[in-house]
Protein backbone atom coordinates (compact mmCIF):
# COMPACT_ATOMS: atom_id res chain seq x y z
CA UNK A 1 0.00 0.00 0.00
CA UNK A 2 0.96 3.48 -0.44
CA UNK A 3 1.80 5.73 2.26
CA UNK A 4 -0.18 8.41 2.68
CA UNK A 5 -3.01 7.25 0.34
CA UNK A 6 -5.60 9.42 1.24
CA UNK A 7 -3.69 12.36 0.57
CA UNK A 8 -1.56 11.16 -2.39
CA UNK A 9 -4.85 10.48 -4.33
CA UNK A 10 -6.55 13.49 -2.96
CA UNK A 11 -3.48 15.50 -4.16
CA UNK A 12 -4.05 13.86 -7.95
CA UNK A 13 -8.08 14.11 -7.62
CA UNK A 14 -8.90 17.54 -9.78
CA UNK A 15 -6.90 16.55 -12.91
CA UNK A 16 -8.38 12.81 -12.64
CA UNK A 17 -11.68 13.64 -12.90
CA UNK A 18 -11.91 16.33 -15.86
CA UNK A 19 -14.52 15.68 -18.49
CA UNK A 20 -18.04 15.22 -18.43
CA UNK A 21 -18.29 11.41 -19.02
CA UNK A 22 -16.10 10.73 -15.79
CA UNK A 23 -17.63 12.66 -13.18
CA UNK A 24 -21.14 11.56 -14.38
CA UNK A 25 -20.00 8.08 -14.36
CA UNK A 26 -18.71 8.81 -11.23
CA UNK A 27 -21.83 10.21 -9.30
CA UNK A 28 -23.99 6.95 -10.55
CA UNK A 29 -21.34 4.61 -9.63
CA UNK A 30 -19.96 5.66 -6.35
CA UNK A 31 -22.87 5.04 -4.70
CA UNK A 32 -23.36 1.45 -6.53
CA UNK A 33 -20.40 0.44 -5.54
CA UNK A 34 -21.04 1.40 -1.91
CA UNK A 35 -24.50 -0.17 -2.09
CA UNK A 36 -22.82 -3.24 -3.49
CA UNK A 37 -19.91 -3.13 -0.43
CA UNK A 38 -22.71 -2.75 2.25
CA UNK A 39 -25.22 -5.68 0.66
CA UNK A 40 -21.37 -7.83 0.66
CA UNK A 41 -20.74 -7.44 3.71
CA UNK A 42 -24.25 -8.19 5.16
CA UNK A 43 -25.05 -10.98 3.20
CA UNK A 44 -24.58 -13.62 5.55
CA UNK A 45 -27.58 -12.44 7.07
CA UNK A 46 -29.45 -12.52 3.90
CA UNK A 47 -28.02 -15.66 1.91
CA UNK A 48 -26.60 -16.08 -1.52
CA UNK A 49 -28.72 -13.69 -3.64
CA UNK A 50 -27.57 -10.55 -2.26
CA UNK A 51 -23.90 -11.34 -1.70
CA UNK A 52 -24.26 -12.34 -5.99
CA UNK A 53 -26.21 -8.73 -6.58
CA UNK A 54 -23.51 -6.97 -4.09
CA UNK A 55 -20.43 -8.51 -6.22
CA UNK A 56 -22.25 -7.68 -9.60
CA UNK A 57 -22.26 -3.92 -8.29
CA UNK A 58 -19.48 -3.70 -7.16
CA UNK A 59 -17.78 -5.05 -10.03
CA UNK A 60 -20.11 -2.87 -12.62
CA UNK A 61 -18.95 0.40 -10.53
CA UNK A 62 -15.34 -0.81 -11.13
CA UNK A 63 -15.57 -1.63 -14.66
CA UNK A 64 -17.70 1.65 -15.54
CA UNK A 65 -15.53 3.75 -13.41
CA UNK A 66 -12.74 2.41 -15.53
CA UNK A 67 -14.24 2.94 -18.55
CA UNK A 68 -14.67 6.97 -17.29
CA UNK A 69 -10.93 7.11 -16.39
CA UNK A 70 -9.57 6.26 -20.08
CA UNK A 71 -11.70 9.26 -21.02
CA UNK A 72 -9.67 11.67 -19.41
CA UNK A 73 -6.82 13.54 -20.63
CA UNK A 74 -4.75 12.91 -17.50
CA UNK A 75 -3.75 9.15 -17.43
CA UNK A 76 -4.25 7.44 -13.90
CA UNK A 77 -1.04 6.78 -11.59
CA UNK A 78 -0.63 2.86 -12.82
CA UNK A 79 -1.52 0.08 -10.26
CA UNK A 80 1.68 -1.23 -8.34
CA UNK A 81 -0.54 -4.66 -7.87
CA UNK A 82 -3.53 -6.21 -6.53
CA UNK A 83 -3.61 -4.59 -3.01
CA UNK A 84 -2.44 -1.25 -4.41
CA UNK A 85 -5.87 -1.14 -6.70
CA UNK A 86 -8.12 -2.76 -4.14
CA UNK A 87 -7.03 -0.01 -1.26
CA UNK A 88 -7.10 2.80 -4.27
CA UNK A 89 -10.55 1.67 -5.04
CA UNK A 90 -11.79 1.63 -1.53
CA UNK A 91 -10.12 4.62 -0.68
CA UNK A 92 -11.99 6.51 -3.70
CA UNK A 93 -15.06 5.24 -3.28
CA UNK A 94 -15.42 5.69 0.44
CA UNK A 95 -13.57 8.34 1.07
CA UNK A 96 -12.38 10.56 -1.91
CA UNK A 97 -15.18 10.72 -4.25
CA UNK A 98 -17.57 11.40 -1.44
CA UNK A 99 -14.90 14.55 0.10
CA UNK A 100 -14.84 15.72 -3.94
CA UNK A 101 -18.77 15.93 -4.31
CA UNK A 102 -19.19 17.50 -0.55
CA UNK A 103 -16.08 20.01 -1.14
CA UNK A 104 -17.67 21.08 -4.16
CA UNK A 105 -15.14 20.01 -6.09
CA UNK A 106 -17.34 17.81 -8.60
CA UNK A 107 -19.87 20.71 -9.47
CA UNK A 108 -17.28 23.00 -9.82
CA UNK A 109 -15.47 20.83 -12.60
CA UNK A 110 -19.24 20.06 -13.70
CA UNK A 111 -19.53 23.93 -14.28
CA UNK A 112 -16.15 24.51 -16.40
CA UNK A 113 -17.31 22.02 -18.82
CA UNK A 114 -20.46 24.53 -19.14
CA UNK A 115 -18.54 27.69 -19.92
Amino acid sequence: MRKQLLSWQWGLYPENHTTRANLLIHIFTVPLFIAGTLTLLLSPMYGLRPAVSGLVAMVAAVALQGRGHRSEPVVPVPFLGPLDFVSRFFCEQFVNFPRYVLSGGWAQALRKLRS
